[in-house]
Parts: structure tokens; sequence; C-alpha cells
């Protein structure tokens, strides 16, 4: 069987709470800076968590309609965004290509959340039989010919996005992928939800430092909104193009607990295989990883049981190799959560600096074996870096992602 040609990234079109462009999702990211803040888009009061990390306004892409643009759900805003900027990020003309399209996110019917301008305040939409997915409207407003597909694997949607185009180019099912994942999952029903779980920080008074991951006193996550789409091509195309590569998606694996809806497995086993079977497939050994971008969320049990996954996939390097989580500063975008981060570790390898953990003032002692990086971004070189997306109902993903030379 011949070598299956390696795959770069080449567009990045992003909304999240640190920023709306690459480069300024990058500066606000290694500064250290935090999106959370209190929840002003619905009432909170009664809510048991009031803060979250949203995106804002999101723009309207540059020579497209205003006002169609304004009349588009906050979710098909995401998606013609992203795609549109990471369109013109890669400088990619898609005339007569077969650009395949892959979308991560949630159940499309809890996205529906939005302003009621006959009555004032919000309301659920109530979507007609007849209403077309956010893909498919995407695909159409982005003029794009090629295979489409959502997916919906919880926080770990915008890595097996990734994977998926990956495998689409090295078939020859397209000839350009856009991939990756969005979410509007700060409405009153998942703050109601995960409040009531107990699943979310209670520290409304100071929100900035609410989302503390791998933090003895953290006590619970912090919803955030936004996405990142990603555009891939492999590298013979990319370099006839002359275009720079942000990276080479170098390789992936995904396995599940079967354990839970909600709860982590106490055992870390099919996490450990997800990170293990990803190193394998992008052929590069524990000791040789650069940074990891870790899944951590703030929640008392999820982090632990990461550092378990860390610990025995990394063995005697586990205190050698940086890492953070940025869900410090952007709180946990859900279905979205894998795509942003895939973005924070293209900032890694593009800036040659190490994102850090915000908010990281008294380690939990069953997560002091790693390497962390409190506070502000550090200065690295960063070859190999690696995402964990560790989704509801026990869905693991690893992504590896690697520079190009």
């Amino acid at each position: 069987m011949s070598q299956r040609p390696a795959v770069w990234i080449t567009g990045v079109g992003l909304t999240t709470s640190l920023g709306h462009r690459y480069d300024e999702f990058a500066e606000n990211l290694l500064a250290g800076r935090s999106g959370i803040h209190r929840v002003e888009r619905f009432n909170v009061d009664e809510h048991p968590s009031q803060i979250a990390g949203l995106a804002g306004d999101i723009h309207c892409p540059e020579g497209d309609d205003e006002s169609q643009f304004a009349s588009l759900l906050r979710l098909e805003q995401m998606a013609h965004w992203c795609g549109r900027t990471a369109l013109s990020d890669a400088q990619l003309d898609t005339h007569g290509l077969r650009v395949g399209l892959i979308l991560g996110m949630g159940a499309e019917w809890m996205q529906m959340w939005e302003p009621d301008r006959q009555r004032g305040g919000h309301r659920l939409r109530n979507a007609g039989l007849d209403d077309e997915s956010v893909v498919t409207k995407a695909q159409r407003r982005l003029g794009l010919r090629g295979p489409t597909l959502t997916i919906s694997a919880a926080c770990a949607s915008g890595n097996w996005a990734l994977a998926e185009a990956r495998r689409w180019l090295q078939l020859g099912w397209a000839d350009v992928c856009l991939a990756g994942a969005i979410d509007n999952g700060v409405s009153p029903l998942s703050m109601a939800g995960f409040g009531n779980l107990r699943a979310l920080s209670r520290k409304n008074d100071a929100p900035q430092a609410a989302s503390r991951p791998f933090d003895k006193h953290r006590d619970g996550m912090v919803l955030g909104d936004g996405g990142a789409l990603f555009i891939l091509e492999r590298e013979t195309d990319a370099r006839s193009r002359g275009v720079r590569g942000y990276a080479e998606v170098a390789g992936f694996a995904g396995t599940s607990d079967a354990h839970h809806l909600v709860i982590p497995c106490p055992e870390p086993a099919q996490g450990i295989a997800a990170m293990r079977q990803a190193l394998h497939n992008a052929n590069v050994g524990a000791s040789e990883i650069s940074y990891i971008n870790a899944h951590a969320t703030s929640t008392c049990v999820g982090d632990v049981g990461e550092a378990r996954v860390l610990q025995a996939v990394l063995g005697n390097s586990v205190g050698d190799i940086p890492i953070s989580s940025t869900k410090s500063m952007t709180g946990h975008l859900l279905s979205a959560a894998a795509a942003v981060e895939a973005a924070a570790c293209l900032v890694a390898l593009e800036r040659q600096m190490l994102p850090p953990t915000i908010n990281l003032y008294e380690t939990d002692p069953d997560c002091a074996m790693l390497r962390h990086v409190p506070h502000h971004a550090v200065s690295h070189a960063v070859s190999v870096a690696v995402s964990n997306s560790f989704g509801f109902g026990g869905n693991n993903t690893s992504l590896v992602l690697r520079a190009v030379a």
C-alpha cells in the first residue's frame, strides 16, 4: 500500500471570546487574557452560574450583504464567518475544486435560541420540517461543491472533523476540505442543565478567575461559545500554490468509554488508548511531544482523570513535556472546544510559545506530576503539539499536529 500524502492546515477562521481573527486570538491567548464575563445576552439572575466566555457579535465578512447576514441565526453566522475567513486566509480560489465541508456541532435544535424581535427577550426557534441544516446552508452560501458532513461527538467534534477531512484528502474524495466545529452553547437551557448538574463554576463575583484547570480550588467549568474552521490541503497542492502551512495534521485516534452519558469513566484505559494510538498514527514517540493542550475543563473529577491518562502515556517524560489548558481563558466551548484548542496548538507551533493555564495558583496534588505552564506564556521550541479532547459520553480523541518545514 502506497504511503498516504501528508495533509496541511493552510487557513484558519475563528470566532471566540478572545478574538474573531487568528492574530487577535493568538495575541490574547499568549497574553493570558480571560474572555469570561457575566452573561448579558439573557437574564441569568436565577442561574447558579452566571458567567461565560461569549464571542460577542459575529462579524459580517467584507463584501457580503450585511442585512442578509444579520437575519441569520447566530450559529449560521458563526459558520459563515469562520468559513469565509478561512478561505480568505488560505488564499483559495474554489472554482473547479471539490471542496468538502465537515462541520462539528452539537444537537442543532439546541442552538436555535434567538432574539424575539416582536415580544422582546429570547425564544427557542421552532424549526420547520423544511428547514435546511446549518451545514447545507453554509455550503450553499460559501459556494462549496464537494461532499458535506455534520459530526456530533460532543467536545471531541472538532478533532473528529479534522481527522475525517484528512481521510477525505488522502483517499482522494475531495481536493480541499473546510473542517472544524462551532457551537452556540450558551443558552438558558444549557446553563440551567449544567448548573443543576453542579458542573459549572459558581465564582460569579470573579468571572475571569473562575475557570481554574488543575487548580486545587477549582469548582467547575465555565461555558463558552464560538468555533474555528480550517482549510486542509494535501502538502503537494499547498506547496504548488506557494501558501504557508500552519501545521501538518499528523495523527489522530478516537475511543469510547461506553460508561455513562456525563460521568467520566473511573478507569482511564480508553483515554490512554486514544492518545497512544494517535501518537502511533503520527509515528511520534511520547518523548518527542513539545506541547500538550489538555482537555482539562476545571471539573474536580475530569482534570484528575486526564492527569492519570497523561502520566500513563508519557511515563518518565511526564514531568518534561509542557501542558496547559486554554479553557482557563476561553471557557468550555462544548462541541467547538476541540477546534478552538487545535487553533491554540497552531499558535504554539507558529509563535514558538506555550499558551498558559491562567488561574493555576495551587496545583491539585493529584495533578502535580505534570509540567504546567501557569499564568504566563513561555518561549519554547514546539515541533509537535498534541490536543486531547475527552467528550461527554466518554468520546475520547487525541490529535497530533506537526510543524511543517
